[in-house]
């Protein structure tokens, strides 16, 4: 019983520290980028060692990898809901319309994750691999899943079910960066539901 409950404990506190560097790491890359944010900041900002810190994740890039992770399974896992199969059984209208709102919500109310966003997009060109863990945990499986549910529906009729999804998924991403990261709502407002029913109306009807 000794055992299990120190077992318990010891998994408790590593998951607080892992919050922890979490948050620190986050409020870091988002005030002082990914090139100028050091593993000592984070730890300091995380209150904890730099030691544990290396332990956990190795090194910069391990750590915002595993950042991204998180985040992956905050806004599709729990907050959008793609890897619960109830969620998928509805009629395509409903769940197109439901899957668009919830992104686009999430994204638009998440200020924190635009700037994150700023970051891997500013990034890129001298840090490609942070790119590609962007897209390999977040853009691939929300691509994979929605794939295989617009197949499930050949009643859609669609030519080509993975392309559908890259124009519904693109369409998504170009809003809330237009509309959002480069303030185009000041000047070219669009309403959302607008666009989420005229995707849903191109892809359903």
């Amino acid at each position: 019983m000794r055992i299990t409950e120190t077992t318990s404990s010891e998994r408790q506190k590593s998951t607080e520290k892992t919050e922890a560097i979490f948050k620190g790491a986050m409020q870091e890359f988002l005030a002082h980028g990914y090139a100028a944010t050091s593993m000592d900041r984070v730890a300091k900002t995380a209150g904890v060692s730099k030691a544990t810190v290396y332990s956990y994740f190795g090194d910069k890039e391990g750590l915002f990898n595993a950042l991204i992770q998180a985040l992956a399974k905050e806004k599709f896992q729990t907050a959008i809901g793609l890897q619960e199969p109830q969620s998928l059984e509805k009629d395509p209208k409903i769940v197109l319309r439901e899957l668009a709102g919830k992104i686009l919500d999430h994204a638009i109310s998440d200020r924190a994750f635009q700037n994150f966003i700023r970051i891997i997009i500013g990034e890129s060109g001298r840090f490609p691999e942070l790119a590609k863990a962007y897209v390999n945990n977040l853009a691939k499986p929300a691509i994979e899943i929605l794939t295989k549910y617009f197949k499930s529906h050949p009643e859609l009729n669609l030519p080509d079910e993975e392309a559908t999804v890259r124009i519904f998924m693109g369409s998504l991403i170009y809003y809330i960066m237009l509309q959002e990261l480069l303030h185009g709502k000041d000047i070219i407002p669009l309403e959302r539901d607008r666009l989420v029913d005229t995707l849903t109306h191109l892809i359903t009807e």
